[in-house]
């Protein structure tokens, strides 16, 4: 069971502790709170006061905490005495789109090929809440490992597994090894014809219901035959509230150059990225989504600079 969900099932439970307390001692019945509220114009039902009661459910969103306003003032209550119980929300809040992440259409399709090969339903209900991904670079300066670490967050109804791919658009390659490292296990795998989508069923611990919360961590290595490659990054489908992509250089192979690659579904935008800051740079977005953050490196002087 997630440390996320043990802690909000304790907070809903102080909560309905509190709010049953205060009921009794002022030894009135749900039905006379249900009216008195409706009296002052909060429309809150009687199955959900009775939720709240029995620590259900627990007030969520401005309309139920502004009859918590009345009830605390019904119930002869300070200010904030039952408010104080509730701690912080877990809800999905305002989502926003779930488009591709990234502007092209064929390559959406074969994503699509592999959802639906994987068993998985197009697009994923749920999201990446915080993401940190991690790629470790070779002596002779092309990726050789990465790691994942994310906070998902169920969006609508319940689920089991989520699909993770890696992507290279444009160019085709072998299937990298993904790998589960904590969270789940690997139930399916699957290759596109095109060699450029390579992706898992990643089937979770514990299932996951609006909006829990789940901690999920896999890696990627690259067999032999796995053409050389000087790009990292990581993308998203849904706003996240962080994404960190860290990539860590070789102490022989660190770049002459560096380029930042933001790519959103309206286009992409190129930075220069001055390595300043020994042999990693790292790339930090927030409430970042839909699209693509990435880092490109090389040796030498760029094609597009004269020597």
């Amino acid at each position: 069971m997630s440390y996320e969900y043990d802690e909000r099932r304790s907070v809903s439970d102080a909560f309905a502790a509190a709010l049953r307390d205060a009921i009794n001692a002022r030894h009135v019945t749900l039905s006379w709170l249900h009216q008195q509220l409706n009296m002052r114009g909060n429309r809150v039902s009687m199955a959900t006061l009775s939720y709240w009661r029995s620590g259900a459910r627990r007030p969520e969103g401005a309309q139920s905490l502004a009859a918590l306003v009345d009830i605390e003032d019904l119930l002869g209550l300070d200010a904030g005495a039952l408010r104080r119980h509730l701690g912080p929300t877990n809800r999905t809040g305002p989502l926003g789109p779930n488009q591709f992440p990234l502007d092209e259409e064929e390559l959406e399709r074969a994503v699509m090929v592999a959802f639906e090969a994987l068993g998985a339903s197009y697009p994923d209900t749920s999201r990446e809440l915080t993401t940190h991904s991690v790629t470790d670079v070779d002596a002779d300066g092309n990726v050789a490992y990465s790691i994942t670490r994310s906070i998902v967050q169920s969006t609508i109804g319940t689920i089991t597994a989520i699909p993770f791919l890696e992507i290279t658009p444009g160019v085709s390659t072998p299937a990298p090894v993904l790998s589960a490292v904590s969270g789940g296990r690997i139930t399916a795998r699957y290759s596109h014809p095109d060699g450029e989508v390579h992706g898992v069923l990643f089937e979770l611990d514990v299932p996951l219901t609006a909006p829990d919360t789940a901690m999920v961590e896999w890696s990627v290595t690259y067999p032999p035959d796995y053409p050389p490659m000087r790009d990292t990054g990581h993308a998203l489908a849904q706003k996240a509230r962080e994404l960190l992509v860290w990539t860590r250089f070789h102490p022989d192979a660190v770049p002459d150059w560096c380029e930042e690659r933001v790519e959103t579904p309206e286009g992409v935008t190129v930075t220069d990225i001055p390595l300043t800051r020994g042999t990693s740079v790292h790339l930090v977005r927030r409430a970042f989504g839909p699209g693509a953050l990435g880092l490109h490196w090389g040796y030498g002087t760029r094609a597009d600079q004269p020597g």
